[in-house]
């Protein structure tokens, strides 16, 4: 059986999903939908699908099984929420909302309606992360005793005029932590696997002059099992350098980021992985998105057909929402 999807927004993340479902032989493309009409038209002639200016029409008409969700944040958990009294599985890009509430509304309506609820951590399958995650549950780095993750990227004002909602409280919800740290903060929170019980974070806009959201924070994060998590993140940076993260473990040291892992074993042995430089990029792709839509995107689609648990559902990505509410609640920045 092949699942009817759509695709929902068709801005720039959108080729990420296009090409996977083109990829796919658990999905056919039928319908894609934006509120530009020349946006959506241009991206139906190449993909080969219908375009729709209103998803709810898209919804009466087409019936899919699934929609990709790539929209301005705050339209995620409504937009979310339609698909699901409609029948429709969803895949969402993160953050799941501007809000909390909102996000647990999505996911307790997912589970009352019976639909699945994916939300986009594509760099959770990343083979640097995958490798890291099977040491850490395989009991093979014993307790992690801290962590670390820097973020140091480029997103000058130019970045924000091309867009009517990306540095905006209510649209976006944020600015470096929400957009782009919000990847590294899941991966360590992933790889903690506890819950924070302390929370303490600074953030302030420093270098931008057309959007009032932070564009550097720090913080600090204290799990229930100890384990202490600092992160620095800013967007001043002249060009988007590679993030770390380092994990302090009782049995060695990990260092990783997107594309490569090394872990360094106290009696002096390592495991490593680095990343083929042969992988087949996206066509208009970013490469701080990673690689690894395509891998996420098909689990979700077999958990759609029943072969197998959703991994990264509404449940697990809110405990990474919860953390990133808590720390604007902290950052202070948006009361």
């Amino acid at each position: 059986m092949k699942l009817k999807v759509a695709v929902i927004g068709c801005g720039r993340i959108s080729v990420m999903h296009f090409d996977a479902i083109r990829r796919s032989e658990h999905a056919q493309l039928v319908a894609c939908c934006d509120i530009k009409k020349d946006r959506a038209e241009k991206a139906a002639e190449k993909y080969g699908c219908k375009a729709y200016k209103s998803y709810r029409e898209l919804f009466a008409v087409e019936k899919p099984n699934a929609v990709h969700l790539c929209l301005p944040h705050y339209l995620h958990s409504a937009v979310a929420i339609e698909a699901f009294n409609s029948g429709i599985h969803v895949l969402t890009e993160k953050p799941m909302d501007v809000d909390y509430e909102s996000a647990a509304r999505a996911v307790r309506i997912a589970k009352e309606t019976g639909k699945q609820f994916g939300i986009i951590f594509q760099c959770r399958y990343n083979d640097s992360a995958q490798l890291v995650k099977k040491a850490v549950v395989r009991g093979k780095l014993g307790k992690i005793i801290s962590a670390r993750s820097t973020l140091t990227w480029t997103r000058p004002d130019s970045y924000y005029v091309e867009s009517d909602w990306k540095g905006t409280w209510d649209k976006e919800g944020g600015g470096v932590i929400i957009d782009q740290a919000i990847h590294s903060i899941d991966l360590v929170n992933w790889l903690v696997d506890s819950e924070p019980i302390d929370i303490s974070c600074s953030m302030a806009n420093r270098g931008h002059k057309i959007v009032k959201v932070e564009d550097s924070a720090e913080g600090l994060i204290t799990y229930k099992n100890g384990v202490k998590y600092g992160f620095y993140a800013m967007n001043n940076y002249g060009c988007d350098e590679p993030i770390e993260i380092r994990l302090l473990c009782e049995k060695g040291k990990v260092v990783f980021g997107y594309d490569d892992a090394v872990i360094t074993y106290n009696d002096g042995t390592k495991e490593e992985v680095h990343r083929d430089e042969d992988t087949e990029a996206v066509e208009g792709g970013m490469d701080y998105w990673g690689f690894m839509h395509s891998r996420q995107i098909a689990q979700f689609y077999k958990a759609c057909l029943g072969e197998e648990p959703l991994e990264i559902s509404g449940e697990e990505a809110l405990k990474t929402h919860k953390l990133i509410m808590a720390l604007y609640d902290k950052g202070g920045m948006r009361n």
